[in-house]
């Protein structure tokens, strides 16, 4: 008989310090992934989109094994999951895996750092309680965004851990497949592997925990090189240095035949991973002076100079609305400009009354009242409409179905700005095209996203730039106002030390 393998997925990446929370509309809009899908629904709803459930359903139905989906569900990056959002969903979740049992082993799709308003450790909670249903002996597996924030409760009630091993995600569904290739090894045996897990003392920057970038591309080659029958799979999570709770920070997690084999890999990465310290960290301009170089740039180049709005980066917990670079880019007068995105519903939908060529006075964005930052108060010319119903084929969405409200272009001089009514991280040109902009013919782009954009956005770009406008996420974790992290953490790369609140 095939096996029986029960999946799931429930996904957010939690800032603790961001200003909006995570409630059931947030799962049930899905923030440019799939909506909340239960039961066989989740087969389709997954379908060819670039996530972990769906990699692992295509293996698992390559190999044969009858497949029991109980739920999958996802939602932008935010402040904290509700209490009721997060109990009504892990509580379906396991409820639904034990109306499946008896079953040969369970699959999770997680992200590996939610924080919800009563629990801290969201994954590790969520894989307590479906171990608490299946029993000791079931073989669970979940695979894990590399920036999760791995916790010693993960650790236990997981038989592995598999993260992403690249940055941007393109390879969120390998991952998937990879977590089938892995269960395949043990389900149907008694046999397990020993664990390993190193906590890493200092937090990284995700403006520089790029994988094609250094020190990531060495420290990722080394790890898939450590790999083989003795030690099945090894990862290292840089993490997300924005939410506050004692385990936040970078780890890694070996697998070995024995615990001294998956010691021993843990160790190299970990080593590793500390002699690279100096390395993460990067330039970053102030708004003014990243236009000012991108305009300097511009004048001989062929290709758009791109800066990324780090700190408003809605995959990093930011509303997608501060107008720092919108401030920047008017104030300098920069030419053939197009920045994106811009949530504003409210002006996405004078835009749609006034219609296609109509000037509209709107105080465009800064509705998430961010510290230092202000709306941008004038005319706008309303170049064009858009549904915000499209799809997003680059590499980071893989052909994700973008629901993102009334969506609209308006140009103030040679500035045109994207704005939609609901918040995804600029990670796709196509997200400027549903709106009339080429992003290829601008001279200068202004994307709201740390690194993902680079997946989509780097084989057309000049160069990229870094800038630090007023946001919820800095560019520096140093900066956010820790209560809760480990004593003796390092906020930033040979940064200063946290000693307790």
């Amino acid at each position: 008989m095939p096996y029986r393998v029960a999946l799931g997925g429930f996904l957010h990446e939690t800032n603790t310090f961001a200003p909006s929370r995570a409630g059931m509309e947030a799962f049930e809009q899905g923030g440019g992934w799939p909506v909340l899908t239960r039961g066989e629904g989740v087969f389709e709803a997954v379908r060819n989109v670039n996530v972990g459930a769906s990699g692992f359903i295509e293996e698992g139905r390559r190999r044969g094994w009858t497949l029991l989906p109980s739920l999958w569900c996802a939602a932008s990056p935010s402040a904290h999951v509700t209490r009721e959002a997060f109990e009504r969903i892990a509580g379906d979740l396991v409820e639904r895996i034990r109306a499946a049992l008896p079953v040969d082993a369970v699959y999770l799709d997680l992200h590996g750092a939610m924080v919800a308003e009563h629990v801290d450790d969201g994954e590790g909670e969520v894989l307590r309680r479906v171990r608490l249903a299946i029993g000791p002996d079931v073989p669970l597996v979940a695979s894990l965004d590399l920036h999760g924030n791995v916790t010693p409760l993960m650790v236990e009630s997981a038989d592995a851990l598999i993260a992403y091993r690249t940055y941007p995600h393109v390879d969120m569904a390998e991952t998937g497949r990879r977590s089938a290739e892995y269960l395949a090894d043990i389900i149907g045996t008694a046999r397990r592997h020993a664990k390993a897990f190193r906590q890493i003392p200092y937090l990284i920057p995700i403006a520089w925990q790029a994988t094609a970038m250094e020190p990531c591309r060495t420290i990722y080659g080394r790890l898939a090189a450590l790999e083989s029958e003795a030690v099945p799979t090894l990862s290292f999570l840089p993490g997300f240095p924005a939410a506050d709770f004692p385990d936040c920070g970078p780890s890694v997690v070996a697998y070995g035949a024995s615990q001294a084999e998956a010691d021993r890999a843990a160790d190299e990465i970990a080593a590793l991973v500390m002699a690279s310290e100096e390395a993460f960290r990067g330039r970053v301009y102030t708004p003014d002076e990243g236009v000012r170089e991108a305009m300097r740039i511009a004048e001989t180049a062929t290709r758009p100079v791109v800066i990324s709005d780090t700190q408003d980066n809605p995959g990093a917990g930011g509303d997608s609305d501060t107008m720092g670079m919108v401030h920047a880019l008017v104030r300098n007068q920069a030419r053939r400009a197009a920045v994106g995105l811009i949530v504003d519903p409210a002006a996405a939908s004078a835009a749609h009354a006034a219609g296609t060529g109509a000037t509209i006075r709107v105080a465009l964005g800064a509705k998430s009242r961010v510290p230092g930052d202000a709306p941008l108060e004038a005319e706008f010319a309303v170049e064009a409409l858009s549904d915000g119903n499209f799809v997003a084929p680059g590499p980071f969405y893989g052909g994700a179905r973008m629901k993102l409200g009334p969506c609209a272009c308006l140009r103030i001089g040679d500035v045109r700005i994207a704005v939609a009514s609901r918040k995804a991280q600029m990670a796709d040109q196509a997200m400027y095209r549903q709106v009339g902009i080429e992003p290829t013919a601008q001279a200068i782009l202004v994307n709201k996203s740390s690194v993902h954009f680079r997946a989509d956005f780097e084989p057309v770009a000049e160069t990229i730039l870094v800038c630090a406008a007023p946001g919820p996420m800095p560019v520096d974790p140093a900066a956010l106002p820790w209560t809760r992290l480990r004593p003796g953490m390092r906020m930033s790369p040979l940064g200063p030390v946290f000693a307790g609140a």
